[in-house]
C-alpha cells in the first residue's frame, strides 16, 4: 500500500462536480480579478472567523507582509516570533525592513514559549507574531497581556490553523490582525496560491486593501487620507470591471503591491469553506486513533492544550531515531515529512543576526526528532489501520 502525506486528488474528487461547475462559471464570466466571488468569499470568511474585515491576497506570505506594512512596521523595528516555523514567518518581517527576534518554543506544543518573550523586548520592539503551529493556538491570553503591558501589536500567523479555537474563540480573532494561507496542502486549500488578512480594526483594513493593489483607487485614497488626517470626498467607480478597466486604478496614493486572490480560487474556496469544520473534525477523529495506538510506544505523541481545539494541519511525532523511522515507513509505502529540519535562527540567510547553535535549545532539539505522518481527512479506515501497523512495527 502506498499512502501519500496528503492526497489532493482525493479531496478534489469528493467535490469534483461542484468545483468544476464554479470554475467554468468564472471562466465564462470573463471577470477574473476581484469581482463578486472574491467579495463574497471575503464576507463568508470574515463571518466564519468572527471578525469585521477579511482582505484576500495572493498568498499567505503576502498576507503577513501586508499586515506588517499596514501596521507601519518597517526599517529598524523588531518583531518577536518563533524559530520553529516555516520561513515565511520571519521572511515577511525581513521583507518590510524589520528584524525578526526569535524566542524559543515549548517542547510539548511547539508554540512560542511565552515565559521567554519579555526578555527579548527592547525599545525597538513593535509587535509579537505568534504562529499557531501545526493547527494549535499559541497562548494568546499571555501574549496579549504582554503586548498590552509594552504597547505592542499582535499579528497571528494562522496560516496552518483555519478553524482552530482558543478557549472557545476562533483563531484569527485573537490579535490586532491575523493571516491565513490557502496553499493547496492547507486544511482549507485552493487550486493554487491564496491568502487572507483579517482584522476588527477599520483603519488597518482600509490600508491593507489599498496595499494589495498598488496603493491605488478608492481604497488608496481612503488610506492616504487616513494616514495624513485629510477629510475629503473619496472618488468611487461603481460597476467597474477590474479585469478590463477601472479608471481609478491609475491614481496612486501609497507604494503598494500587486497581490490579489484570483476569482477562480475564491470560487473554489467558497465551496470548500462549507466543508472545513467537517474535515477538521475528521482529522481529530484520526488523531484519536493514532494517539491511542501510539501511547505506549517509544515515541512522543502531540499534546493539545486544555481548552484548545486543535485542527491538526500536521500530526507530529517525535523519535530519537527519526531517520530510521522515516526509512522504514518509506519502505512500507507510508509517506512522511520533516517539520522543521533547520530552525530559522540557524538558517544561513540569518547568520548576520548573530544567533548560534545552542541559543534556542528546544527548537534545535525538536528539529532533530519531529516528523509528520498522514492525517488528511480523506484517509479511509484501511489506510489508517495500515499506517498504525507500520508505525508500531
Amino acid at each position: 500500500m502506498n499512502i501519500p502525506l496528503i492526497d489532493l486528488k482525493a479531496q478534489y474528487e469528493s467535490l469534483a462536480d461542484e468545483l468544476n461547475k464554479v470554475t467554468l462559471q468564472v471562466l465564462s464570466s470573463a471577470n477574473y480579478i476581484l469581482g463578486k466571488n472574491v467579495t463574497e468569499f471575503e464576507k463568508e470568511f470574515a463571518e466564519y472567523v468572527g471578525v469585521k474585515h477579511a482582505i484576500s491576497v495572493g498568498n499567505g506570505t503576502d498576507a503577513l507582509v501586508l499586515a506588517l506594512k499596514a501596521m507601519g512596521i518597517g526599517e529598524g523595528d523588531e518583531v518577536i516570533t518563533t524559530p520553529f516555523t516555516f520561513f515565511a514567518t520571519a521572511e515577511s518581517i525581513s521583507a518590510v525592513g524589520a528584524i525578526p527576534v526569535f524566542v524559543d518554543v515549548r517542547k510539548d506544543t511547539f508554540n512560542i514559549d511565552t515565559s521567554k518573550i519579555e526578555d527579548k523586548i527592547t525599545k525597538n520592539t513593535k509587535a509579537i507574531m505568534p504562529v499557531h503551529i501545526f493547527g494549535q493556538a499559541a497562548d494568546m491570553d499571555e501574549i496579549n497581556e504582554i503586548a498590552k503591558k509594552h504597547n505592542l501589536l499582535v499579528i497571528e500567523d494562522a496560516c496552518q490553523a483555519i478553524g482552530g479555537k482558543y478557549k472557545g474563540r476562533n483563531i484569527g480573532s485573537l490579535g490586532d490582525m491575523a493571516c491565513f494561507s490557502f496553499f493547496p496542502t492547507k486544511n482549507l486549500g485552493c487550486a493554487g496560491d491564496g491568502g487572507m488578512i483579517v482584522t476588527d480594526n477599520d483603519d488597518l483594513a482600509v490600508i491593507a486593501r489599498a496595499l494589495r493593489t498598488h496603493g491605488s483607487g478608492e481604497n488608496g485614497q481612503k488610506a492616504f487620507n487616513l494616514l495624513n488626517n485629510i477629510e475629503e470626498k473619496v472618488q468611487t467607480s461603481e460597476g467597474s470591471n477590474d479585469t478590463i478597466y477601472n479608471p481609478l486604478k491609475y491614481y496612486n496614493y501609497l507604494i503598494g503591491y500587486n497581490t490579489r486572490l484570483d476569482a477562480i480560487q475564491a470560487a473554489i474556496l467558497r465551496v470548500k469553506i462549507r466543508e472545513i469544520d467537517k474535515w477538521n473534525s475528521r482529522r481529530r477523529e484520526i488523531v484519536e486513533q493514532y494517539n491511542e495506538a501510539f501511547k505506549d510506544l517509544d515515541l512522543v505523541i502531540p499534546v493539545c492544550d486544555e481548552d484548545n481545539q486543535h485542527v491538526y494541519h500536521m500530526y507530529i511525532l517525535q523519535s530519537e531515531d527519526r531517520e530510521g523511522m522515516l526509512s522504514k515507513l518509506k519502505d512500507k509505502g507510508v509517506a512522511t515529512g520533516v517539520y522543521y529540519p533547520v530552525p530559522l535562527h540557524l538558517q544561513k540567510v540569518y547568520k548576520d543576526l548573530g544567533y548560534k547553535e545552542g541559543d534556542m535549545p528546544v527548537s534545535e532539539y525538536l528539529s532533530h526528532r519531529t516528523f509528520a505522518i498522514p492525517v488528511y481527512p480523506e484517509l479511509n479506515e484501511e489506510q489508517i489501520k495500515y499506517i498504525i501497523e507500520c508505525v508500531k512495527k
